[in-house]
C-alpha cells in the first residue's frame, strides 16, 4: 500500500476501521490507490451514513415516538 494511503487512513480512524473489517479494500487500495472515493463511498453505506439510511431511521424514531404515545393515552384512560 501507498505512504499516502496509509496517511490517508491514519488521518481518517473510521475509513481504517472499515478497511480492517473489510480487507478485501486492502488489495484495492494496493492496486488502485485512486480508488479512495470508492472507499468512502463504501464505508458510508457500512456505517449507515447515506441519505436514504438516515430517513429511514428518523422514520423508524419518529414511528416509535408515536408508538409510545399511542400507549401512554390508552393508559390515561
Amino acid at each position: 500500500m501507498q505512504t499516502s494511503v496509509r496517511n490517508f487512513l491514519e488521518q481518517n480512524p473510521k475509513l481504517a476501521h472499515f478497511v480492517r473489517f473489510n480487507p478485501d479494500w486492502y488489495r484495492y487500495l494496493s492496486r488502485n490507490p485512486n480508488s479512495v472515493m470508492e472507499l468512502e463511498k463504501a464505508s458510508k453505506s457500512f456505517y449507515g451514513k447515506t441519505l436514504p439510511q438516515q430517513v429511514d431511521k428518523i422514520g423508524s424514531h419518529i414511528q416509535m415516538a408515536s408508538m409510545l404515545l399511542n400507549v401512554a393515552d390508552l393508559m390515561k384512560d
